[in-house]
């Protein structure tokens, strides 16, 4: 039965699942799931083969049925992460220096912004501060997904949840930048033009919403797939009434 496990489904089940790497995940799972039913000795034994084929263990052979899923799984996962770290590196340059050119200038004098006592200005540091971090957080794990190693079971969990993190962490990162230069318009204009950094406001969340509604299915793909899944094969409670 193991040895069946260990067998890759077929094009039109792996399908259903989005990613190369998720499809991977969801096979490692069931054959992890098998493992545990049977009994200890099955685990290591050898199949039988007719075609005179050498014999594996029910590993091996999933290993060798799942080495192009693998691959795959690879290349998606690094690709995605190559992609999104080149976001976040854009955003913490942006930021980074947005911190040191501060709207409205500096005192000549004491050397501190202008607008240092002014809510709006606060509200500018603290949301400037989170998106430097969020964005440095999100690169050094999309670093850490790229300098994987890239074994079976590291697609069961850990890359998938670096993965998950590392979104998240990017979406923390634009949508701070976003209020950032938002509060910067309201900062400087709204004396002035007070119209303007009204609108500004109300398009600044276009990006924002877009980014969520692009990568809401994946990210809700990989958080069920990782931290759902201990629960999908488990079996139902039957109630009478």
């Amino acid at each position: 039965m193991l040895h069946l496990a260990g067998q890759i489904a077929p094009p039109n089940r792996l399908n259903t699942i989005s990613g190369a790497a998720l499809q991977l995940q969801r096979e490692l799972l069931w054959f992890k799931e098998i493992e545990t039913i049977v009994q200890p000795p099955y685990t290591k034994m050898m199949n039988l083969d007719q075609n005179k084929n050498p014999a594996n263990t029910p590993w091996e052979l999933f290993t060798k049925t799942h080495e192009h899923l693998q691959k795959e799984g690879e290349k998606w996962m690094k690709d995605t992460a190559n992609y999104s770290m080149l976001v976040a590196t854009l955003i913490a340059t942006v930021v980074f220096t947005a911190a040191f050119t501060v709207p409205g200038g500096n005192n000549q004098d004491l050397g501190t912004p202008i607008f240092l006592r002014n809510k709006w200005f606060m509200a500018f540091f603290i949301s400037d501060a989170i998106t430097f971090l969020s964005s440095s957080t999100a690169i050094l794990i999309f670093l850490s997904i790229l300098t994987s190693r890239y074994a079976e079971e590291d697609f069961l969990q850990s890359l998938p949840a670096r993965l998950l993190l590392g979104l998240t962490a990017l979406f923390i990162s634009i949508a701070g930048m976003v209020v950032a230069f938002s509060v910067t318009c309201f900062l400087v204009y709204h004396n002035e033009t007070p119209s303007v950094p009204i609108v500004i406001i109300g398009l600044a969340g276009i990006p924002v919403t877009l980014f969520l509604v692009l990568h809401y299915r994946l990210w809700v793909d990989i958080f069920h797939s990782t931290y759902g899944s201990r629960f999908r094969f488990r079996p139902r409670e039957v109630r009478l009434f």
